[in-house]
């Protein structure tokens, strides 16, 4: 039996497996694996079983609509039509607005939230799930996805409690949403509440433009103590930055300056390294086609920055197959 047969079968097999365990209310999820990888600094990735991950990409395309409608504008992460450059992009424009185009002084609060994915409460994400989903036969499988996953108790979470379930595997297609509604309530809080109106979040990194740097240091502590109390997060005490917009805003891979802005150091350094051993590695012209897609990826990242120096480095490495 051919391979792909024999894939496809094993792959009906188990989706029938999946359909009579929800139908019946018997579904659990499979062990996750656990992988390391450098994305770019060390993470460990959850991986779930084949079975589990079409039935989560299922739960993602019921939920997505429902919860996506209630996000605000400027949260850019996991979100269709978004990203990092549309989050680039709204970010220079903010920076326009409030500082006249440059010509008088604004500032920048940049702030990442503290080890994020492990700290997401359960019994919190589920209240807030069970706000908007009417139907009582989806609750439980939410708590079943939600509790699939837990990290131990962390010593710095502001919770008192440490028996409470926190935590979410990062590679779950589930986790981005769950994310997204986790920290809609910060977004709905700066918006809404605090009338921050140049606020922008990509996943747990945030940032606020303001023409005053008092202003920006009381949102300081209203967002830190909204998170400890409402939410069980804290703000990681070496990420939280006000700077003058005119020096320079170092977010979503890029550093963001008056009228341009360039590829983040790190970046660039690490797609120089890559690019580099690449190009050791192509011997002939069909290599070289096999690797241009990746080539072209980068080129794709440097077009939405001033590059030149940077593309002219690239050229030079693949040179004599560019000819």
């Amino acid at each position: 039996m051919p391979d792909v047969v024999r894939f496809e079968l094993q792959l009906e097999e188990e989706l029938f497996s999946l359909h009579g365990r929800l139908t019946s209310g018997a579904w659990t999820n499979d062990p996750y694996t656990a992988k390391p990888i450098a994305d770019p600094k060390p993470r460990l990735i959850h991986i779930a079983s084949v079975q589990d991950r079409v039935f989560f990409q299922a739960v993602y395309q019921q939920l997505y609509p429902i919860f996506d409608k209630s996000f605000i504008q400027d949260s850019y992460a996991s979100r269709e039509c978004k990203g990092t450059h549309a989050g680039v992009r709204r970010f220079n424009a903010f920076a326009r607005k409030v500082s006249a185009n440059y010509t008088r002084p604004a500032f920048v609060l940049k702030c990442d939230v503290r080890k994020f994915f492990a700290n997401i409460d359960h019994e919190i994400l589920l209240s807030i799930l069970s706000e908007r989903i009417s139907d009582t036969a989806i609750i439980p499988l939410l708590k079943n996805i939600v509790g699939s996953f837990s990290t131990p108790h962390l010593s710095f979470s502001p919770s008192k409690e440490g028996d409470r379930q926190k935590g979410l595997p990062l590679g779950n297609v589930t986790s981005q949403l769950f994310a997204n509604i986790y920290l809609n309530e910060l977004d709905q809080f700066a918006k809404h509440r605090l009338k921050a109106r140049h606020y922008i979040r990509y996943c747990d990194d945030f940032v606020v433009l303001n023409e005053s740097c008092t202003a920006l240091e009381k949102y300081i502590v209203e967002i830190r103590d909204f998170l400890r109390t409402k939410l069980l997060l804290e703000l990681h005490p070496n990420k939280v930055t006000i700077r003058k917009l005119r020096q320079g805003t170092d977010f979503l891979g890029y550093v963001s300056l008056p009228h341009f802005r360039i590829l983040r150091t790190r970046t660039k350094s690490r797609m120089m390294k890559r690019l580099t051993v690449l190009s050791k590695s192509i011997r002939t012209k069909e290599d070289f086609e096999y690797a241009l897609p990746v080539i072209q990826s980068y080129f794709s990242i440097l077009s939405h920055c001033k590059s030149d120096a940077v593309r002219q480095s690239i050229f030079k490495l693949f040179e004599q197959w560019l000819r």
